[in-house]
């Protein structure tokens, strides 16, 4: 989403979200002609010189440094699974402010659940010893996920400003009354229209084309599990942000810079959270 340019809307929020489904569903499709290849999630078993931690890890680090040096790190819309993190080389850009100041990062929950049940849904093969091929998707996917997640946060206060609700919203919050604020939140006609979409992409996108017509396509994934995958940890960790955003929505903006850098984790159950 272009920050830029014009107002945040609950439709603009939506297209975003949209266009990400895309990239989601490609990255997915590309990660399940690899293997599982769980060596990469396993801790120092690759000896790289002073790292302590997994392929996946080393990997993920190296790219968020180097994404952090070009300014990724400073859109709203994107956080780090690492907190110590390269300084950008470029000067800084002074972005609207769209959202109230927060601390809300998942992606320690988004990195575990993609590890131990995305992953073993998709992928048949146990180890078919492409670790870096499998590690770069894993890196694309997960920052796909990362975002398309945190951006909870816009859904959030495209909902929490929109003149019809917002009194609403006021007195929920007020009054800390989460499953209503949850319940308020929830569109299912929307939330079954994104499960239809997605089946349909990954059916459309994971299709082999061949030269030959057939009745009966070659699919690179059973499109029913994208819809699935959205249900049960997409759709479910966006809500969590959501929530966790509003809660604290009418909270004192004057928070330190480190809250405001973004870099801390969800205050749900912080000690679960930490990486």
């Amino acid at each position: 989403m272009n920050f830029f340019e014009g107002e945040m809307s609950l439709e603009k929020v939506r297209q975003t979200l949209i266009r990400l489904e895309d990239t989601i569903i490609f990255q997915l499709i590309e990660r399940s002609q690899f293997g599982k290849n769980k060596i990469i999630y396993e801790n120092n078993k690759f000896g790289f010189k002073n790292f302590n931690g997994s392929f996946l890890e080393y990997y993920m680090r190296e790219r968020e440094n180097l994404d952090s040096s070009i300014r990724r790190y400073d859109s709203p819309d994107e956080l780090p699974f690492f907190d110590k993190i390269q300084k950008p080389i470029l000067p800084n850009l002074e972005y609207p402010k769209v959202l109230h100041p927060n601390n809300i990062n998942v992606n320690k929950k988004i990195w575990d659940s993609y590890i131990n049940n995305i992953v073993p849904r998709i992928c048949p093969i146990e180890d078919d010893s492409n670790y870096g091929s499998s590690a770069t998707i894993d890196t694309s996917c997960l920052q796909a996920l990362s975002r398309r997640i945190h951006f909870g946060k816009f859904v959030a206060e495209a909902k929490f400003t929109d003149p019809k609700y917002h009194e609403e919203y006021v007195k929920l919050i007020s009054n800390k009354e989460k499953d209503k604020i949850y319940e308020l939140l929830t569109n299912k006609d929307v939330e079954n229209r994104l499960l239809t979409r997605v089946e349909k992409k990954a059916r459309t996108f994971g299709q082999d084309i061949e030269f030959k017509d057939s009745d009966v396509p070659h699919l690179k994934i059973q499109p029913n599990l994208i819809p699935e995958l959205y249900r049960d940890f997409i759709m479910p960790l966006t809500k969590e942000v959501e929530l966790e955003y509003l809660l604290n929505r009418l909270n004192n903006p004057n928070m330190s810079e480190k809250d405001k850098e973004g870099n801390l984790h969800s205050s749900i159950d912080k000690e679960d959270y930490k990486f």
